[in-house]
């Protein structure tokens, strides 16, 4: 275990072993999370570049996902000292393990999709097309 990830657990607040189904609600629960999180898989990792990246995010949203995924140990938050200050953010080795996860969500909608041309059986769809669309659209964004 590296020195950085040392501190990130420290920083960390004491999650028991529900961890990771925590954060995977929080991935579906939010409109912006699966989005912030490809994009700095992708290597933008300014505050900056990511809000003019993710087409309308707010800075306030984007703030709060980076310091979520920060506490919550997907991401690294490097400082710089310049002046004017630089900040980054890198996905920890949980995160890249994390996004795993989220290309096999977005595998099981390629699965449901079917092949491409396919019409979707409505029956199947029926009640749940809000998530399938979030899902699509943010499926679509991962790496």
């Amino acid at each position: 275990m590296q020195l950085s990830d040392k501190k990130i657990l420290a920083a960390m607040p004491k999650l028991k072993s529900e961890r990771v189904p925590m954060l995977l609600e929080e991935v579906i629960g939010c409109r912006w999370t699966i989005s912030v999180l490809a994009a700095v898989a992708r290597g933008v990792r300014r505050p900056g570049a990511l809000e003019r990246h993710i087409e309308g995010i707010s800075t306030k949203v984007l703030s709060d996902r980076l310091r979520h995924f920060t506490r919550a140990g997907l991401f690294e938050r490097v400082q710089f000292p310049e002046i004017p200050p630089r900040v980054e953010y890198r996905l920890t080795n949980f995160g890249r393990k994390f996004m795993r996860l989220l290309k096999e969500v977005e595998k099981l909608q390629a699965e449901l999709n079917g092949p491409a041309g396919a019409i979707p059986d409505k029956s199947a769809t029926k009640g749940n097309r809000v998530g399938d669309s979030v899902i699509q659209t943010q499926a679509r964004l991962l790496p």
